[in-house]
């Protein structure tokens, strides 16, 4: 097949790595890609939400198969231009992407199908949305209701951090437009983790469970960002636990959507908090997570590019997957002043040499060649992982390997995995 992956940053290197390996693969191109991934892809310059531009370089290129990595293109309709065009793609249409796209819809959605999520209100004006929290009190979480690169949340400890949220969100438009409507829902207490499944229709093929580290610094401190490291599995999410997921959470959420002509296709990402009253939903997704899906492709025994195939032809049967035991873990190196403002074009060095540390992989995120330097072009720049027998061992190596990379403008949480690591 020919494959095109839509994306840069380090889920889509993870997925053009895997893809790569396929015997189904015969070339493989990436959009816009980045400087790892130009080394198992062919990299075109169309960016990722530049949806006439994809579907015009799918056509020109004979591609059989397109995977989208992130949501913009999704909740764009990318996935909808191309199946008018009979060229299979792997991920939902724009209706069904709105699990994600609109987080007022997610919640009504739950609310509709039984899944337990946090109660919430939804607001288009700051001055109601101020007068809920007035009545509500604190502690809440304020989230603006569209896409915000995994940003637009905010935690308020107290009503005063609460009024200045919405101010932040919908006066300031700090988010832009995703910042129109607001949900307020309650802080929910407990451990996060995150849940995969392969989805078509009504049917799902569970993946893997994940633990995301989503505050800029060690101890959980500091502002949210879109992820500063991940490990797989997540030890809360047991073989029970996964089974009550599935039948609780990701089947009546798919069939809701079925219900409402809205049928989905692709990887659905539940964001879960377990709380003393059981698994909650703090949000959906509808695509891979970055970073979790670097440890969950380190993790896959199996022909990734077969299975999402499979799904996005609905072979739902056909989908057989084996995974490595052995845990993974990814640290993410970031810009210094990430997730503010940060600069761009600063020179990374020794990769090659941390790479070959035995059981290392490192995924790109924002990097660019520039006369054969590699340089940061991003936010959140490298993605260094490994499996290892145990947490603790994955977690020695990634930082080893951070370590030797020459990097001064870079900077990384050092305490990635330390949930899993308490409990052993």
């Amino acid at each position: 097949m020919n494959v095109l992956v839509v994306g840069s940053g380090g889920r889509e290197h993870a997925l053009c790595w895997a893809i790569r390996r396929s015997p189904l693969c015969q070339r493989l191109l990436c959009a816009p890609g980045n400087a790892g991934i130009a080394e198992v892809a062919d990299c075109v310059g169309v960016a990722s939400d530049d949806v006439t531009g994809l579907v015009n370089l799918a056509r020109a290129e004979h591609i059989d198969f397109v995977v989208v990595g992130p949501e913009a293109p999704l909740i764009a309709g990318l996935v909808d231009r191309l199946n008018d065009l009979a060229i299979t793609a792997f991920g939902p249409t724009a209706q069904a992407a709105e699990i994600e796209g609109s987080k007022g819809f997610m919640k009504e959605l739950c609310d509709r199908v039984g899944v337990p999520t946090a109660a919430y209100g939804r607001f288009d004006e700051p001055e109601e949305a101020k007068a809920f929290i007035l009545r509500h009190g604190a502690p809440v979480v304020v989230k603006a209701d569209g896409l915000a690169s995994g940003k637009g949340v905010i935690l308020c400890h107290n009503e005063n951090e609460a009024y200045a949220a919405i101010d932040h969100i919908m006066i300031e438009s700090a988010f832009g437009d995703a910042g129109a409507q607001v949900v307020i829902e309650d802080f929910l207490v407990g451990e996060e983790a995150s849940f995969f499944a392969l989805v078509h229709g009504e049917q799902a093929v569970p993946l893997a469970s994940a633990q995301d580290h989503k505050a800029a610094y060690d101890g959980d401190q500091g502002p949210n960002t879109g992820g500063m490291g991940a490990y797989s599995p997540a030890p809360i999410v047991t073989g029970p636990v996964a089974d009550e997921i599935m039948a609780k959470v990701v089947l009546p959420v798919i069939r809701g959507l079925a219900a409402q002509g809205r049928p989905y296709s692709g990887v659905l990402y539940a964001g879960l908090m377990f709380t003393r009253d059981g698994p909650k939903v703090l949000e959906f997704n509808a695509r891979f997570g970055d970073p979790e899906c670097q440890p969950l492709i380190l993790r896959l025994k199996s022909d990734l590019l077969a299975a999402l195939v499979a799904c996005a032809e609905g072979r739902m049967d056909d989908i057989k997957l084996q995974w490595h035991p052995e845990p993974a873990l990814v640290v993410v190196m970031a810009t210094q002043g990430y997730p503010g403002h940060y600069a761009r074009g600063s020179e990374i060095g020794s990769l090659d040499d941390a790479g070959r540390i035995p059981g290392v992989t490192i995924f790109h995120a924002g990097t660019r060649s520039d006369d054969g330097r590699l340089v940061a072009d991003g936010g959140r720049v490298l993605g260094v992982a490994a499996r290892a027998p145990s947490v603790v061992r994955a977690q020695e190596l990634a930082y080893s390997a951070v370590d030797r990379i020459a990097w001064p403008e870079g900077f990384c949480r050092r305490d990635i995995g330390w949930r899993a690591i308490g409990r052993m």
